[in-house]
């Protein structure tokens, strides 16, 4: 049942992606009456892909055993960018048009990344190796702290150079705070300790 609704799944969000490729393609070239007429023809289809993208990805959570909370993040993502390119669209916005279209290359790149990070989990989970190095390695924590704590992307801190305490750093890590997501149902609380413990390990006495 899982596996004909993932595909059918995989199948709608490829044209849906593609219907707003197009479409942004022909607003930020200017190309507006090309823009108006595949819009007309396309009118009904995009309304059905939409309707689809939306049902079979609920769909899918309601059968999966245990929820990521990064799917959720993922199905706002995806709610926010329809109306957003309605309007760009329909009022020749390119701002609005190129938004819509970011937030669905993220909602794309999400729902590539979250089944990795899935399956890297479960993998170090089978091994019952509860290694917080690996654990922090297996998940999106290295986009924007990088791999050894420095990198410092999207605002975020040097871990290195973290002076938080260890009930800090847990009630981050669980909750999210600011544009780092909450962990919570991504990682259990044995887990979330773990990565603690390696975040004190790479500290330095800078």
């Amino acid at each position: 049942m899982f596996e004909p609704l993932k595909y059918t799944h995989l199948v709608v969000v490829t044209l849906f992606f593609l219907t707003y490729l197009i479409k942004t393609i022909l607003l930020m070239t200017n190309k507006l009456e090309k823009l108006n007429k595949y819009s007309a023809k396309t009118k009904v289809p995009e309304m059905i892909i939409s309707f689809l993208f939306l049902i079979t990805g609920v769909w899918m959570l309601f059968l999966k055993p245990e929820i990521n909370s990064m799917y959720y993040v993922k199905f706002v993502v995806v709610v926010l960018s329809i109306p957003l390119a309605v309007k760009g669209f329909k009022q020749y916005k390119k701002g609005l048009g190129l938004l819509s279209f970011v937030l669905i290359v993220v909602a794309y790149g999400m729902g590539e990344m979250i089944p990795k990070m899935e399956q890297k989990r479960t993998e170090v989970a089978d091994g019952q190796t509860f290694d917080g190095k690996a654990l922090f390695l297996s998940s999106n924590c290295v986009t924007c702290h990088g791999e050894d704590g420095k990198a410092q992307l999207m605002e975020s801190p040097d871990l290195t150079l973290s002076k938080l305490t260890d009930a800090q750093k847990k009630e981050i890590i669980t909750n999210g705070k600011g544009t780092m997501a909450s962990y919570k149902g991504v990682f259990s609380e044995e887990e979330i300790d773990r990565i603690v413990e390696y975040l004190n390990s790479i500290k330095t006495n800078e």
